[in-house]
């Protein structure tokens, strides 16, 4: 085992928590119970460390296995990485019989033939998940194992989902390579991006049930009150206003926790809406836009805007259906005003 790899290796186990160390290492399977015996788990992390290379280099591990541990800690740890998801798409109704072993070969020899440098490791998992590590190189120089692209492709779907290295360069022989070899004709980013892999997934697989607005709040009505209980009509109503906005936050987005989602981009093109007698109603072309939202939980963000007082409730239908539009890359044409959502200042 040459020393990238024992220092490739030593770096992994790094970064894997204490107390799951021995547990990755019995799911990676390379060195045996008995070896894994002789290590003492309760020293420091860079003692346990070495102490794994070292066995490692009696059983002469190589890069493939190096990157099959790499693998398992991202699988296990998908949120370390950022995620985008990407849509394939066919001709034609046909379908094709996926076969895994024609599908890795096709997607080596793909990226191989055009990039000579190269590392492409494989670990299927239960769920239909094919798990893609690739290290990418340059004609002159050896794959860099520490800037990495993962991919997650799910078999019978049209859905990949991308974590690309640094190397931007590189992405469109991934989506070529990703086309060839599962028997597409194009490929697209959704202009979907989060940490967490698993709420990608909910959204595109449709996992994620949400219930979409189809009523419209209500004008509050006048009543005839006296002097002496107007502070009470008051406290009432406002009761009534904070029921009222809880019900409908839950009827619009459900009882239960939101996907995590951290972006979200709407391209509109509109027309204005003002005073007649301004000159800007009369200019044809429309008016375009770019509207993006991020945030660590972008979902349960806007969910808590009616309850905070920060929005009035229920919010635009623009912003609580993103997850079916996100399924329809956020490409939204609204042509009755400039972004209707029920954005009011803090």
């Amino acid at each position: 085992m040459d020393e990238i790899v024992a220092e490739y290796i030593r770096r992994t186990v790094l970064k894997i928590p204490r107390h799951e160390i021995k547990t990755m290492l019995q799911t990676w399977g390379f060195l045996s119970e008995a070896q894994l015996q002789t290590v003492n788990f309760h020293q420091t992390k860079d003692s346990v460390s070495r102490e794994v290379v070292q066995l490692c280099k009696d059983n002469s591990a190589d890069i493939k296995q190096a990157a099959l541990l790499d693998i398992i800690y991202n699988h296990v740890y998908p949120n370390k990485r950022i995620w985008s998801v990407y849509q394939m798409n066919k001709s034609g109704e046909e379908t094709d019989f996926f076969d895994l072993r024609d599908f890795k070969k096709k997607f080596k020899r793909r990226l191989q033939t055009a990039l000579k440098n190269v590392t492409i490791n494989f670990k299927e998992y239960e769920d239909n998940a094919i798990w893609i590590r690739i290290a990418w190189g340059t004609p002159y120089k050896k794959p860099n194992q520490y800037k990495t692209s993962y991919v997650v492709y799910h078999s019978q779907t049209p859905y990949v989902f991308i974590s690309a290295s640094v190397i931007r360069s590189t992405l469109p022989l991934l989506c070529q390579a990703l086309v060839v070899a599962s028997n597409y004709h194009d490929i697209r980013e959704m202009e979907l991006r989060s940490h967490c892999l698993n709420s990608l997934k909910d959204i595109v697989f449709k996992r994620y049930s949400q219930t979409f607005q189809t009523y419209y709040p209500r004008p509050l009505q006048e009543r005839n009150v006296t002097s002496e209980n107007v502070d009470l009509r008051i406290i009432q109503e406002n009761k009534n206003e904070k029921e009222r906005i809880l019900r409908v936050n839950r009827e619009v987005f459900g009882d239960g926790p939101q996907p995590k989602l951290e972006f979200a981009q709407y391209k509109l093109e509109t027309t204005f809406k003002s005073n007649p007698s301004l000159d800007v109603s009369d200019i044809k072309e429309p008016f375009r836009c770019l509207v993006k939202f991020s945030s660590p939980h972008l979902l349960e963000s806007l969910k808590s805007l009616a309850p905070a007082g920060l929005a009035d409730a229920p919010l635009s239908p623009l912003l609580t259906c993103i997850p079916q539009k996100a399924r329809n890359y956020f490409k939204i044409r609204e042509r009755k005003g400039i972004f209707p959502g029920s954005f009011v200042s803090p």
